[in-house]
């Protein structure tokens, strides 16, 4: 992969996923740490999931989309794909 915003490897689709599961988690006012907890992931990996750095596998969005009370499509729909 080459650089997204100035970051390497960064994949554009999990920057996508990333930066709508940080805007729906402000939005709905979940604290980050509940929502890593949601997800069975430490607050610093879904620090990475928001900022596109990590991959979030379907389980993961799923999960993410119930613990943000979110159909799936709110967090893939028209997502690039490569």
């Amino acid at each position: 992969m080459g650089s997204v915003l100035g970051f390497p490897n960064i994949d554009p689709v999990d920057a996508v996923i990333g930066a709508r599961i940080r805007r729906w988690r402000d939005q709905r006012g979940v604290a980050s740490s509940d929502l890593a907890a949601a997800l069975n992931l430490t607050p610093e990996a879904l620090r990475r999931v928001e900022a596109g750095r990590q991959h979030l596998d379907s389980a993961g969005i799923e999960a993410a989309t119930r613990a943000l009370r979110l159909p799936v499509w709110a967090l893939v729909s028209d997502v690039p794909v490569y």
